[in-house]
């Protein structure tokens, strides 16, 4: 695998081989965590909604307060790391941006910026999937909310103990008990025929497939109680990842529709407007 690294002693960008790329032991993003990252789908060395990516990477940056990263010249490393690593089918295209060099504590020296692009393969994505409720809460009122933050472990520990359980995906609830995403994905449920998704206000990433869903098939955002869910129809998750994926159960409960009608006329959807439009 061949990255394309700007910063960190690589100026305005270089691609090189994964093995010889170096970012020093002081990277504030090593050290404390202190980044912001996305993940883009490419197929056919072409990547989907990567606009909508850039913005919301830069989104994610002003939240933590890290300075304005340069989307033009992260957008041209993306084509110099694709171009270099030919043939991956789906293409996951990471991009990692860190406050740069930084003490050991949480406070910045204003350091220039980490920018890594790096290519690998998506993993074949199973056409329903099982999720498991986390005991862990999301903070809607806290100041990561909606950031895509390169600290996850949080999200690390609660994917190990969903897998524990027979869950591919693990999902959290807020503090105010109601549904929030889960590790990697939005979360759509069907209720008495309606499709649903929490709100922003709830404490969810504003994921680029979500906001899409919501354009392209419809539904609605309103708050949903945990202890709503057992009447789900049907629900499916949101990523750029898995695109529309039915969810079949929720701990260990199967659905009485999986997939079930909105769900396979959301799926439809999406896969044609998204073929149609590379960057919506």
């Amino acid at each position: 695998m061949r990255v394309w690294i700007a910063g960190a002693g690589y100026g305005r960008g270089q691609v090189l081989d994964a093995e010889e790329a170096r970012i020093p032991v002081l990277d504030h993003g090593i050290t404390v965590g202190d980044g912001v990252f996305e993940t883009v789908k490419a197929v056919g060395g072409e990547t989907f909604a990567l606009t909508r990516h850039l913005q919301r990477l830069a989104r994610s940056a002003r939240a933590l307060g890290i300075a304005s990263p340069d989307l033009d010249l992260i957008r041209a490393g993306v084509r110099q790391a694709l171009d270099a690593n030919p043939g991956m089918e789906p293409t996951r295209v990471r991009i990692t941006v860190t406050a740069g060099l930084g003490p050991l504590g949480s406070e910045r020296t204003g350091s220039e910026l980490t920018s890594i692009v790096a290519i690998g393969p998506f993993p074949p994505i199973a056409p329903m999937v099982d999720v498991t409720v986390v005991p862990w809460t999301r903070n809607e009122n806290g100041a990561l909310a909606g950031v895509k933050s390169t600290s996850y472990a949080e999200n690390v520990l609660a994917l190990s103990y969903a897998a524990k359980r027979g869950g591919s995906e693990a999902v959290f609830a807020n503090t105010a008990g109601n549904l929030c995403e889960g590790t990697g994905s939005n979360i759509f449920v069907v209720i008495g025929g309606r499709l649903v998704t929490p709100p922003l206000s709830a404490g969810p990433l504003a994921g680029i497939t979500r906001e899409l869903v919501l354009e392209w098939a419809g539904g609605e955002e309103s708050d949903i109680p945990m202890s709503s869910l057992p009447e789900a129809s049907e629900a499916f998750l949101a990523s750029t990842g898995r695109d529309v994926q039915p969810i079949r159960a929720i701990d260990g409960r199967e659905l009485p529709e999986a997939p079930g009608p909105i769900t396979r006329k959301a799926m439809e959807v999406f896969m044609e407007r998204a073929a149609a439009d590379l960057d919506p």
